[in-house]
């Protein structure tokens, strides 16, 4: 949130404001989805982009490791496996949404952010 309001390139941003509706692989049903931030930023050429970006450990975002198909999977591997499954829900609605209207949406991980 420092860097947003920091960088001359961002002309606002907002956190957890607008809600995208999704469609749980868990239950079947719809829910909503609230992103960690939009952003309106001037890219290089000096145009208005809006972006918006969902923040996560990069271990949610590649999903857990396959478990050999002898092995029990653990109650805390089937967690794992059904959080992923609606993260990944909740991506596709938000790629989808931001599509429609010309955003882009970015996912962020320790990684990206130099952690």
């Amino acid at each position: 949130m420092k860097f947003f309001d920091q960088s001359p390139n961002i002309i606002e941003w907002q956190s957890e404001e607008v809600v995208v509706p999704y469609k749980s692989p868990k239950d079947g049903r719809y829910h909503r989805y609230f992103p960690d931030f939009v952003i309106w930023q001037r890219d290089r050429s000096g145009s208005i982009v809006t972006k918006m970006i969902e923040v996560k450990p990069l271990k949610e975002v590649v999903g857990p490791k396959p478990k050999a198909a002898s092995a029990k999977p653990s109650r805390r591997y089937i967690i794992e496996v059904v959080t992923y499954a609606i993260n990944v829900a909740k991506w596709d609605a938000a790629r989808a949404f931001c599509a429609d209207r010309k955003w882009e949406f970015v996912i962020l991980t320790e990684k990206e952010l130099g952690l």
